[in-house]
């Protein structure tokens, strides 16, 4: 059994994608492959660690495809779609690490696990559907669908209508005991993609939603159910910052929970981007998690140093 510590480390779906001109699976690798490369970095200075992953472009990318083909093949409901991106993300990060492992001279294996996360079926968050998906249409589109499919849109700034979609709050990790064993046992496992498909319990069946889970906060749920010393979030920035996109900007090396809650409620942080991941952050030390840190991925070994990063503490 594994005597290691343990660090959860979630990857954003947008750090796969560096920008308009490099959406490709092969673009994707490529990205990959360096978020990886810092990973086992990790791994090499003494920990055990889960991966989790973001996913939304990639399911963006697959409902679109499920769009244009609709003349022709059946539609694929969004669980479906999550599903998928945790198969081909998971497959990408296995190989990747795989092949760092050999490089690096270590003995380790990766191993991807499909991950359900519960959700509760009267969560305020079906009521209210927030979470935009899909492409952009006319005003006649967004009318039709919401007809003949039930969905709910709205107009997105300007840019036409989209699909939005509830985000409720994640419960439970599913496959959590079988996570917990390929850790016990030395694996690398990558679970908890785009924060899990998101399933109802109905008796003794789950049930997928058409819903999306926030991945930080699912991280923050697994962390602390399999009892991670570490939760790192990784973004496109190398720390947390106060007074963002002003001259008054300052980043943040070091908050307690509670200098976290009071920045969250003062509206410091985006509701879309940094707000999430600080709440996730705060979750997960208040759950007795010993420490979270949010940096870019390129920082993470120097931020769990403690010489880098935004680190929060209970």
């Amino acid at each position: 059994m594994s005597s290691r510590p343990l660090a959860v480390i979630a990857v954003g779906g947008n750090a796969l994608i560096k920008d308009a001109a490099h959406q490709s699976w092969p673009d994707q690798v490529s990205a990959s492959a360096e978020a990886m490369a810092h990973i086992v970095a990790v791994i090499e200075q003494g920990w055990d660690v889960v991966v989790t992953h973001g996913n939304g472009p990639q399911v963006g990318f697959l409902l679109r495809r499920t769009e244009l083909a609709a003349g022709e093949l059946h539609t694929v409901p969004l669980d479906v779609l999550g599903a998928d991106t945790q198969g081909a993300t998971g497959y990408m990060f296995t190989r990747l690490l795989h092949g760092e492992f050999a490089r690096r001279g270590l003995d380790r294996q990766a191993v991807s696990v499909v991950t359900q996360t519960v959700v509760d079926a009267d969560d305020p968050a079906f009521g209210r559907p927030t979470k935009p998906v899909g492409s952009f249409m006319t005003a006649q589109q967004a009318a039709e669908h919401a007809a003949a499919d039930g969905w709910v849109v709205v107009e997105d700034a300007g840019r036409g209508w989209r699909r939005v979609v509830p985000s409720p709050a994640p419960r439970r990790i599913v496959e959590l005991d079988a996570i917990s064993a390929l850790v016990a046992v030395g694996y690398t496992v990558v679970a908890a993609g785009g924060g899990g498909i998101p399933v109802t319990e109905v008796g003794a069946d789950y049930v997928g939603v058409e819903a999306v889970i926030d991945k930080d906060l699912s991280s923050a749920v697994l962390a602390g159910q399999l009892g991670a010393q570490l939760l790192v979030i990784s973004t496109a920035v190398d720390a947390v910052a106060v007074g963002f996109g002003t001259p008054a900007e300052r980043a943040l090396d070091r908050l307690t929970a509670e200098q976290a809650l009071a920045y969250l409620a003062a509206g410091e942080f985006g509701a879309g981007s940094m707000a999430p991941k600080v709440q996730a952050a705060v979750d997960f030390v208040r759950a007795g998690g010993e420490r979270a840190i949010i940096t870019s991925p390129e920082r993470i070994v120097e931020a769990i140093a403690g010489t880098a990063g935004t680190t929060i503490v209970a």
